[in-house]
């Protein structure tokens, strides 16, 4: 998920009439507005351009000052050394406030890049929110960051822009588009004419298997807006691909992804790393747990039981319910209306052969199919990756910290999504993956220069990792729970 803003006219005053902090005020140590005794300039005005009086130079500010406003409550961000208050607006953000609020208080200039597409629009939403700069003296970064290795980050894209990187081939994706919508179809013909035996269910259970997974990845690359070059399509696509043909909430499933993305494998940022009291994971939460003595499961045979409740039950226990649980108390009533259509197009179109239990019998154990697969590929390049407490690394070390690569081949392409381009997906989240491999040297090329490992390896050997690290993870438990 991207935090894009750029369907939302900037001119609509959605953003603006908040009373947002103005421009030419002066602030407090505690990022209040001090009186100055002149004249406001409302920030409607400012944003409209229609400005009565000249803004004053931008406030200076220190590293030191900034990292002061890191709460929920008070939220300060940099990004290209400028510095926004966006305290105030993190509630509309359309990628979640959360991931403004993992980044308060920091750098958030590669960041803020990486998750937008049209940059000329999103400057106008941060306008208003502008507060002053970093002052002179001050380095673009927090002081422990490598500032060549930013600048030469920031060099590789301006260099991946130049070839067109960030450009979507439409023949890919119309085929990929294609795919589901042929399986889609073949399943309904093959129980239209063969009848609903059970070889027959089996088979189109296998189809609409491969469907649901690769509409999966469709709705992930539309969701990170890597399709169209207009966000609305992309948008608009993806409640298509998630909601009506896999039964999932798009915002759920976007404002969750998009902190996965920002902080990556980061406690307690990283959703995707809490996997409550059922799995451990990494090498701190094992060790907090089992100083407590906290023993909900025997988390010593987690990487056995991983077989059984991880990979079938994922997709359709796990995510269904969190999905469903979102969608009602979030109000997300056109998810509500998307997602039934899921299962109103199902009940028409094999409601005839199965009637209704038995529609809904078969939607779900496509679901069950389909966990393992989706499970295994969306797990093997995290899990066995670093997993820590927020360190606040420069955005390149925070990914190939916590990402690794699997070999590519035309059936690992296929089966992934590519998400065995994981570093280059995590680095250049709106690229579209089938440039990844064209940027791959490059990628590695400036991890090798900066002395960062990057890791790839064999499919299996990735899906085997995962039970290791489970297992790594149970010992360091089991260790801390039987101390003295």
């Amino acid at each position: 998920m991207t935090m894009t803003l750029e369907d939302k006219h900037p001119g609509s005053g959605s953003l603006v009439e908040e009373g947002h902090q103005n421009m030419g005020e002066k602030y407090q140590a505690n990022g209040k507005p001090v009186a100055n005794g002149r004249g406001e300039v409302s920030v409607k005005q400012e944003s409209n351009g229609r400005c009565a009086m000249p803004r004053e130079s931008l406030n200076m500010y220190s590293w030191q000052e900034i990292q002061k406003h890191n709460q929920k409550t008070d939220q300060w961000l940099v990004i290209n050394r400028k510095v926004y208050n966006v305290t105030g607006w993190a509630h509309k953000h359309p990628g979640g406030n959360q991931v403004l609020n993992h980044y308060a208080g920091e750098d958030a200039t590669d960041v803020f890049r990486a998750m937008h597409v049209n940059l000329d629009i999103v400057k106008l939403y941060l306008k208003p929110l502008l507060i002053g700069e970093l002052a002179p003296e001050e380095p673009s970064q927090e002081k422990h960051k490598s500032s060549q290795l930013v600048k030469d980050f920031q060099e590789l894209r301006r260099t991946l822009e130049a070839m067109n990187m960030f450009s979507a081939n439409p023949v890919f994706f119309l085929l990929h588009f294609a795919q589901v919508f042929i399986l889609e179809t073949l399943a309904w013909l093959m129980v239209w004419y063969f009848g609903s035996g059970w070889l027959v269910t089996i088979f189109i259970s296998l189809l609409l298997t491969i469907s649901q997974v690769q509409s999966s990845y469709l709705q992930h690359d539309l969701g990170h807006l890597s399709i169209f070059t207009k966000s609305k399509w992309n948008h608009l696509m993806q409640i298509i691909m998630m909601s009506h043909f896999k039964g999932l909430s798009t915002k759920w499933w976007n404002y969750r992804h998009s902190q996965h993305h920002v902080k990556t494998n980061i406690y307690p940022k990283d959703p995707d790393i809490d996997m409550g009291a059922l799995f451990l994971l990494g090498e701190l939460q094992p060790v907090k747990f089992g100083k407590m003595k906290i023993k909900y499961i025997n988390y010593e045979k987690q990487h056995l039981y991983f077989y059984i409740v991880g990979l079938p039950l994922l997709m359709p226990i796990y995510f269904n319910l969190e999905s469903i649980y979102v969608m009602f108390f979030q109000s997300y009533w056109m998810d509500v209306a998307w997602v039934s259509s899921f299962y109103i197009r199902h009940f028409i179109t094999f409601g005839p052969f199965y009637g209704i239990f038995g529609t809904i019998l078969l939607i779900y154990f496509v679901k069950l199919i389909e966990s393992p697969w989706i499970t295994l590929v969306t797990q093997m390049s995290h899990i066995p990756m670093k997993m820590s407490n927020e360190q606040n690394w420069d955005w390149v070390s925070t990914q190939i910290f916590t990402t690794c690569n699997v070999e590519q081949s035309l059936f690992n392409d296929w089966f992934t999504g590519h998400l065995n381009f994981q570093i280059e997906h995590h680095l250049f989240p709106t690229m579209p993956r089938h440039n990844f491999h064209k940027v791959q040297p490059l990628v590695r090329s400036l991890c090798a220069q900066h002395g960062l490992q990057y890791v790839k390896k064999p499919l299996l050997e990735a899906f085997g990792d995962i039970i290791r690290a489970l297992k790594k993870s149970a010992a360091l438990w089991m260790d801390a729970y039987h101390e003295t």
